[in-house]
């Protein structure tokens, strides 16, 4: 009937909750590496992560997410009714990837949907690319890039770092990128709203497009990939990321790793081993605390 995993993410007020219950019914909890707990019952398997991301499984997971999982705990019918959370009414998405990665580009994606093309997206599962493995990634936008109005800001290590060093914030230099790629997109596939992955408190994108296109209503809300053009616009941008990280590995000769961890410190030194530390600025974020570390 469904996957064999069912996977969500709850909130920290739910766990006690949750656990309570699944203690009432019967489950037996145990703890693990990066869990909070694991439950399980005949039948059906709960692992609860210190993410606070949820997976279930098992043969009678159904019967559990539908009568108790979903009214006590997600308040949503994500897994009986997946139709009924999902806005088809056109609109616009925003997101952006590799704001974490100290090498690579920052890329921001746009992109414009009409109902049919929203109805297309949960055809193809599109979902927040976090969720999606670089190979699935590289295939799902294959097939967007065909069907949705889209726009690109790319932004290559060292124009980044010319462009960190005039905007001195993060924050203040992805509401630029956003704004360039949603302004773009506009002008050839407009639609009444826009909804942004949002990264600032201070809404920082639509400040800056109420000077441009007061008409477009931006709403800036955090975890927004839970919407279906905002996810389409993730699987973009992962897509423009993972591809220009492969062309800086080919142009330094030196396989550039993804994230900011301290592999990726070990990697970086052996780079500069490599090439000098003169090539940071063209394969690699520098105002990233990584570089101190070299």
């Amino acid at each position: 009937m469904s996957k064999a995993c069912f996977v969500a993410q709850i909130t920290q007020d739910k766990v006690k909750k949750l656990e309570t219950g699944l203690q009432e019914m019967g489950f037996e909890l145990k703890t693990g590496p990066h869990l909070i707990f694991h439950a399980s019952k005949k039948g059906v398997q709960v692992h609860l992560y210190q993410s606070l991301k949820l997976t279930v499984m098992g043969k009678d997971k159904d019967d559990f997410i539908l009568f108790y999982l979903e009214p006590e705990i997600l308040q949503s019918t994500q897994f009986s009714h997946p139709l009924q959370n999902h806005d088809f009414t056109p609109h616009m998405g925003s997101d952006e990837a590799g704001k974490g990665d100290y090498f690579g580009p920052l890329c921001v994606v746009a992109v414009s949907c009409d109902k049919g093309m929203i109805e297309k997206l949960f055809e193809l599962k599109v979902q927040d690319s976090k969720t999606l493995s670089d190979a699935r990634v590289l295939d799902l936008a294959e097939k967007l890039k065909k069907i949705i109005p889209h726009e690109k800001v790319i932004i290559y290590p060292k124009t980044y770092n010319e462009l960190y060093e005039k905007f001195k914030n993060l924050n203040r230099l992805l509401a630029w990128a956003h704004s360039k790629a949603i302004s773009e997109l506009y002008s050839r596939a407009p639609e009444s709203f826009i909804i942004v992955d949002q990264f600032s408190k201070d809404k920082l994108v639509d400040k800056l497009l109420k000077k441009s296109l007061p008409e477009l209503n931006v709403i800036e809300k955090t975890k927004a990939e839970s919407d279906l053009v905002v996810a389409a616009a993730s699987i973009l941008a992962r897509e423009a990321f993972l591809t220009g990280l492969k062309k800086l590995s080919e142009k330094a000769d030196f396989n550039l790793p993804k994230g900011a961890s301290a592999q990726v410190i070990t990697a970086a030194k052996k780079l500069i081993e490599k090439s000098g530390k003169e090539i940071l600025p063209s394969v690699a974020k520098i105002h990233f605390k990584t570089t101190l570390e070299l």
